[in-house]
């Protein structure tokens, strides 16, 4: 089980840390308690909760160009929780919800175990995409 402190869950829910520990009061999601003592919640928990809502947090879209330190051709990140997996012997379909953004990865099923993802994971969508269409909202 992945267990995520209040602080990320609330970050990843795009709510305050007093909403998630009201929620855990109220039995909207689990209690825990981390290996350090800290309170805490199951990231499966807190990805249904950020795929029922079509929220979860800020984006976290970036133009650093980094990737750990480490320079990249790749300006767009988004930060968020893998919600679902869907995989068969070849292909896995990984979802992430990174604030109010559905993001699907299609991947190999090999690359997604090697990477040992499962929903209520923290994970990143890194984006290098030769088009992007830009369309303004007041039309």
């Amino acid at each position: 089980m992945t267990l995520l402190r209040i602080s990320e869950a609330a970050r990843y829910l795009g709510v305050s840390d007093d909403s998630v520990r009201r929620w855990v009061s109220s039995g909207r999601l689990s209690a825990h308690t981390d290996p350090a003592g800290r309170a805490a919640v199951d990231g499966v928990e807190v990805a249904q909760l950020a795929r029922s809502s079509g929220s979860s947090g800020s984006s976290g879209s970036s133009g650093e160009g980094q990737t750990d330190g480490i320079p990249s051709s790749a300006r767009n990140r988004f930060h968020g929780l893998v919600t679902n997996i869907v995989m068969d012997t070849v292909m896995a379909q990984v979802e992430l919800q990174c604030g109010p953004f559905r993001v699907v990865s299609l991947m190999s099923s090999e690359a997604a175990r090697e990477l040992g993802l499962e929903p209520g994971m923290p994970a990143s969508a890194v984006v290098k995409a030769t088009t992007v269409i830009v369309q303004r909202d007041d039309q």
